[in-house]
C-alpha cells in the first residue's frame, strides 16, 4: 500500500500552546497511527518545502462520551506529532496570521 505525505499528515492541532510554541518553530499535526517519525519529518518536508530538526511522537487516547442515558462510549484514540524545525529553516505559512 502506498501511502502520500497527505495520508499521513492529516491536520495541524491548533490550540493555545500549539500556537504559542510557533515562536520556536514547533508545529503540532494529528498523524497516522502507523506513522513513524521518520516518516512524519519526510512528509513535512515534502508538503511545506521546510528542513526538519526533531520530531516527538505521542499516542492520544481517545475521551470516554456518552449520550443520554447510554452506556458510555469511547472518541478515537489518534496519534500526534510535535515537528520542530531547524533555525535557518523558513516557517510553515499555513500557521501565519493564527497567532
Amino acid at each position: 500500500m502506498a501511502t502520500t505525505a497527505y495520508d499521513i499528515i492529516k491536520r495541524p492541532i491548533i490550540t493555545e500552546q500549539s500556537m504559542a510554541d510557533t515562536e520556536m518553530k514547533r508545529y503540532t499535526f494529528e498523524v497516522a497511527k502507523s506513522a513513524n517519525k521518520i516518516e512524519i519529518a519526510k512528509a513535512v518536508e515534502e508538503i511545506f518545502g521546510v528542513k526538519v530538526a526533531k520530531v516527538n511522537t505521542l499516542n492520544m487516547q481517545g475521551k470516554m462520551k456518552r449520550v443520554g442515558a447510554q452506556p458510555a462510549g469511547r472518541r478515537p484514540s489518534w496519534k500526534k506529532a510535535m515537528v520542530t524545525l531547524t533555525p535557518d529553516s523558513k516557517s510553515i505559512e499555513f500557521f501565519e496570521g493564527m497567532v
